[in-house]
């Protein structure tokens, strides 16, 4: 399994648009050399900015509620 895709190979593997990749690469400042992007490191950026929002979101829950 390649490891460098391009955004719509990799679009293609985690069931998003070509263009949800590249915004979401610029979001997270993941690189995209010479039309690839790391795969690997573009799944851990986009897994740790899920639980980062999760947080957010379960923090402005509480902060509501109390």
């Amino acid at each position: 399994m390649a490891n460098h895709l391009t955004p719509t190979e990799l679009a293609d593997e985690l069931q998003m648009k070509r263009q949800e990749v590249i915004g979401k690469c610029m979001e997270m400042g993941v690189p995209i050399f010479h039309g690839r992007i790391d795969r690997s490191l573009f799944e851990s950026s986009l897994r740790n900015l899920m639980a980062r929002r999760g947080q957010e979101q379960a923090s402005a829950a509480q902060q509501a509620a109390a």
